[in-house]
């Protein structure tokens, strides 16, 4: 069974174009994002790591850390990125793990059955599933999951979209409706009776009666 929401991650150890990385240390008291990649050098994975490139100063300023992953070495990274920051204009400052080995695509559960995965010859398409985004807490426990197919790229905007809906609602009693974007209403948890929820939070946009916005006070 793979990673559930709110399932503590794995903590692992391994080597990186920044260094050894010990997981949960390295997140610290912070949100992380861990995104994973089936090859290095190859066209969808090298226009995704251009994306984080081009946001990285948008995930510095919500406090996130990010992580790349990749079953290739690190000396295959550090010669990537020149192709990475080549084709994106900005540098790629983020650290990409060597997980050559398939020991955190496996922990996080990203891989097909061991059979799929030969150790000489192993093409992108043997790691397939290695497709995936975590956004985790500062608890270490899985916050958001996403998992892609080879043939579609993913979209950063919303996965940097998801990480504000995550941390605007993370711990208080708000959900974010469909298409939310910071500075729009929440909507207000059905446990939080309506008249606690005008005492503290204003007067509220009843919808329906299971369905009431507020103010977000962030």
């Amino acid at each position: 069974m793979g990673l559930r929401i709110n399932d503590v991650t794995p903590d692992f150890t391994a080597e990186s174009t920044e260094g050894t990385i010990k997981f949960h240390d390295w997140i610290g008291d912070g949100y992380a994002i861990l995104f994973s990649h089936p090859r290095d050098f190859t066209p969808v994975c090298t226009t995704e790591f251009g994306a984080v490139a081009q946001l990285a100063p948008e995930f510095e300023k919500r406090g996130t850390k990010v992580l790349g992953v990749s079953v290739d070495s690190v000396e295959d990274h550090v010669k990537w990125k020149r192709d990475i920051e080549t084709f994106a204009g900005a540098p790629a400052n983020f650290p990409i793990i060597d997980d050559s080995t398939l020991a955190v695509s496996k922990a996080f559960d990203m891989l097909p059955a061991d059979y799929y995965t030969p150790t000489e010859g192993r093409t992108p398409a043997h790691t397939a599933t290695v497709r995936t985004v975590y956004i985790i807490g500062p608890d270490k426990k899985v916050r958001l999951t996403m998992t892609y197919p080879m043939s579609v790229g993913r979209n950063f905007a919303e996965i940097l979209r998801a990480l504000d809906a995550v941390r605007a609602t993370d711990g208080v009693p708000f959900a974010t409706p469909a298409n939310w974007v910071p500075g729009q209403d929440v909507i207000v948890a059905l446990s939080v009776p309506t008249a606690d929820a005008e005492a503290k939070y204003g007067a509220l946009d009843i919808k329906l009666p299971y369905l009431r916005f507020a103010k977000h006070p962030g």
